[in-house]
């Protein structure tokens, strides 16, 4: 039973200003995600309006959101209000058992999820719960850290480490760009893609649209960016396919897609809106059909492999059944 009492909210206080020094392992992490860590709850816009301000200090200076803190630094965290940090709403229960339900793999150095489309990666302007938040709630005696993203709209694997070394070692795969981490994507593209594997190797760069959203582009001085299309299948006109990526970056299945006029169906940004009008009313897609399927890596240098699988969700198990 919930005790109404409990819901009432205290007054607001406000913590003093904190010294803390960055413990040893916690060397290489960015600043602003250690800050979350100190305040938990924060909104990551708070962290990053605190950091802008310079109320933030590392050994005495200002410094930038994505710094790299080192073992024995000392982090200067202002007074907070912590009404303003900690007083936001607990995930519905319905949504925690979600996704409780969602985790594919657990040991004592990662976590594993499907992530469901429509799931943010982390909280953030108008998203109150995202996946990591989420499983913290979960796990609330762990130390998850999010090793990297997924599209809100992308499904599939969401890989966050319990340890800080797990997390290192990840990050440093991820930075390796041909073949750190295998990763695998399932999408099925508009039209007719050829036969055999379509490699596009085209550089990609993140801009900005009015009111801050990021828009991508295939553009001369952008990241380069490699990503390798397969034909599984063909069904009613459009192609299922396999993806594997050399790279990581944002948006980059969609925005290859697109460059080679084979666009990913139900992309809003980057799609065909008549495309994916039809495929809505039949089929009834009515989300991106890309799903991060597997992942390969190893760990201790080399010495324990892992092998990570998510299921295709099942709307898109109905919706390639509809096309036939």
């Amino acid at each position: 039973m919930i005790d109404s009492d409990s819901n009432r909210k205290s007054p607001a206080a406000k913590t003093s200003v904190r010294m803390i020094k960055v413990p040893e392992d916690r060397g290489g992490q960015r600043l602003d995600n250690f800050l979350l860590g100190q305040l938990k709850g924060a909104p990551r816009s708070l962290v990053y309006k605190l950091v802008r301000s310079g109320q933030v200090r590392v050994n005495g200076g200002r410094a930038k959101a994505e710094r790299k803190l080192e073992g024995g630094d000392e982090v200067r965290i202002p007074p907070v209000n912590l009404s303003e940090a900690g007083d936001k709403t607990p995930p519905p229960d319905a949504f925690l058992a979600r996704m409780e339900q969602a985790i594919v793999f657990e040991d004592a150095r990662l976590l594993v999820i499907n992530k469901p489309s429509g799931v943010a990666s982390h909280g953030g302007s108008g998203i109150s719960h995202g996946a990591i938040e989420t499983m913290r709630v979960l796990r609330p005696q762990g130390n998850l850290e999010l090793v990297h993203r997924l599209d809100r709209d992308t499904s599939g694997l969401l890989v966050m480490a319990k340890k800080r070394s797990a997390l290192s070692e990840l990050q440093a795969l991820m930075r390796e760009d041909h073949g750190g981490i295998q990763k695998r994507y399932l999408t099925l593209l508009a039209g007719r893609m050829p036969d055999g594997v379509m490699t596009v190797d085209a550089p990609l760069h993140v801009g900005l649209r009015q009111g801050g959203e990021r828009h991508v582009q295939v553009n001369p001085i952008g990241k380069p960016s490699v990503s390798h299309f397969k034909v599984l299948e063909r069904r009613g006109g459009h192609s299922y396919c396999e993806v594997r990526i050399e790279t990581g970056r944002t948006h980059q299945i969609r925005v290859h897609a697109q460059h080679i006029g084979h666009a990913v169906a139900g992309d809003d940004k980057y799609g065909d809106p008549d495309v994916n009008k039809r495929l809505r009313e039949q089929i009834g897609l009515k989300r991106l059909f890309l799903h991060a399927a597997s992942l390969e890596f190893a760990l201790d240098g080399g010495n324990t492999p892992y092998v990570l699988n998510a299921p295709l969700a099942e709307e898109l198990v109905q919706a390639l059944d509809r096309l036939g």
